[in-house]
């Protein structure tokens, strides 16, 4: 994957990830140690979200963690962003 297409999935999953904190209240890294160590939903109706909410998030950390990775491959100088900035069209 490209630095543009990493950062696209950063961003789509962002999106995802706001909603469902904002639906139930808590913040991703609060939920998904949770959710990992196997605490069940208060509510039967809340667990196709929390799959596709820990499934996202898992995703989410992947593709940051590609980000940082593909950003220290490319950075010539790492206080810098010189050569790392692309205006999109």
């Amino acid at each position: 994957m490209t630095l543009q297409e990493i950062l696209a999935d950063i961003h789509a999953c962002e999106e995802t990830i706001r909603r469902f904190e904002r639906k139930y209240g808590i913040r991703s890294e609060t939920f998904y140690p949770a959710y990992m160590s196997g605490e069940e939903p208060e509510d039967d109706e809340w667990v196709a979200d929390f799959g596709e909410w820990a499934a996202m998030y898992r995703i989410w950390l992947t593709r940051q963690a590609e980000y940082r990775n593909e950003i220290q491959r490319l950075q010539k100088n790492p206080k810098s962003i010189a050569g790392l900035v692309h205006v999109a069209a």
